[in-house]
């Protein structure tokens, strides 16, 4: 997967942050400066039912300046983050023949860590065993789940919460499949996306407001989503009857306004809780970021992530378009 880069390749240039942080328009003005691509790095903005709730850029900032990987799946599949590392790649490369600054934006971690760590290798699971897995999470919860999983895979089940759906569900798919315990595989891992030449000519940058204005900042654009069309979108995803187990339906906003939608809560209420769930979900989008994306030093003593923490987006874009 990684190559050694052309010397004449537009170096490239990592934004990373929370939720409602103001990367995308930070990533706009990258791209003005630069002559840029703005490339996804966020795992709902591929799915192209959603372009509201997940904030993805408007048609109005695509026809301005060139973006990839937006909206380019359907919901009805499952987008892994192999197929992201694979289709990143080839997006790079593109932009970098075209003389083009690749600019990879988003706030999914684990699209990062394939492009400066490389990803756990794990065989993909064929799709009757998901269904079945999914199926058996639904009938029987998560406590149950797990001791199923306790039985076949103790070494994996002590490493999960009990009431940890997703990954219960995820290990038991790959024990069936493979024989192996997740952990097995966890130990395995690909090569990074971008080769060892190409990460010494990087610019890593986190955004990260203060707590207090990136919920500020979360609270209003729930509002604005539910006032600018959010509802509809929830509603055509719901008539598409996509399976519920699949990523699209677990999209910030998607099942709380599914709730009020199917006449379980007020709007009000939907709200509330949709914008409640993002603030948690940015909580630990900055735990992961302060973990993996440290402000520090590599041998070199270079600075390997720049954190941008300013208040008012205006100084915000002033301090990355003064970096190198």
């Amino acid at each position: 997967m990684p190559r050694t880069p052309n010397q004449t390749a537009q170096p490239i240039i990592l934004l990373a942050g929370p939720t409602a942080s103001g990367k995308s328009s930070a990533a706009i003005a990258l791209a003005q400066k630069y002559g840029g691509v703005i490339i996804n790095a966020d795992s709902m903005q591929v799915y192209k039912e959603l372009r509201l709730i997940t904030a993805r850029p408007s048609e109005e900032d695509e026809a301005l300046l060139p973006h990839s990987m937006y909206g380019h799946t359907p919901g009805k599949e499952r987008y892994s983050t192999g197929k992201w590392a694979k289709d990143v790649r080839h997006e790079i490369d593109r932009a970098q023949a075209a003389g083009k600054r690749p600019i990879i934006t988003g706030g999914t971690g684990l699209y990062f860590r394939a492009l400066t760590d490389g990803l756990v290798s794990i065989p993909n699971v064929p799709d009757d065993i998901s269904v079945h897995w999914r199926a058996q999470a639904t009938r029987l919860g998560a406590q149950k789940l797990h001791t199923i999983l306790s039985g076949q895979d103790p070494i994996m089940a002590e490493q999960l919460k009990p009431g940890d759906t997703q990954r219960i569900t995820r290990a038991l798919e790959v024990l069936e499949t493979t024989g192996k315990s997740l952990s097995f595989w966890q130990q395995q891992k690909d090569s990074p996306v971008l080769s060892p030449e190409e990460q010494k000519n990087i610019t890593r940058v986190v955004i990260a407001p203060p707590r207090d204005i990136l919920y500020r900042r979360i609270n209003k654009r729930l509002e604005w989503i539910v006032e600018t069309g959010g509802l509809e979108e929830v509603q055509n995803l719901k008539d598409l009857d996509i399976d519920p187990g699949l990523p699209i339906m677990r999209a910030l906003g998607v099942p709380e306004l599914l709730a009020y939608l199917n006449g379980d809560c007020t709007r009000e209420e939907a709200i509330e809780r949709a914008s409640m769930m993002s603030r948690r979900y940015a909580k630990r989008q900055m735990t992961w970021l302060r973990s993996n994306m440290p402000y520090t030093t590599d041998e070199g003593n270079n600075i390997t992530w720049t954190w941008v923490k300013s208040k008012d987006k205006e100084r915000l874009q002033q301090e990355i378009l003064s970096l190198k």
